[in-house]
């Protein structure tokens, strides 16, 4: 059987990307690893069940550029949930807010 682990996303800091999945959309921090004195291991998730996400910070131009454009602009990320009816504020999950 396969399953899909793990999907990579591009952020501008490791801090701030942390806080907003953790405290706007309520997922768990499952690890925080510093790798060296600019790179860490983050990992969050919103269950778990399911592929995790790990946190990368961009490290050049390219990078920085792909931040919150991973996809080239299409609906690249499906978050299954029970309880979105419940969300007091569904923006911090609308792509752009």
């Amino acid at each position: 059987m396969n399953t899909l682990g793990m999907i990579a996303i591009v952020v501008d800091e490791y801090d701030l990307a942390i806080s907003h999945y953790v405290n706007d959309l309520g997922f768990t921090l499952i690890e925080d690893k510093e790798l060296a004195p600019e790179k860490r291991w983050v990992v969050v998730s919103p269950s778990k069940d399911g592929a995790k996400i790990l946190l990368a910070k961009a490290t050049n131009e390219k990078q920085t550029a792909a931040i919150g454009n991973s996809t080239g602009g299409r609906v690249g990320f499906f978050l299954y949930t029970t309880n979105f009816s419940e969300t007091n504020d569904p923006k911090p999950m609308i792509a752009g807010d």
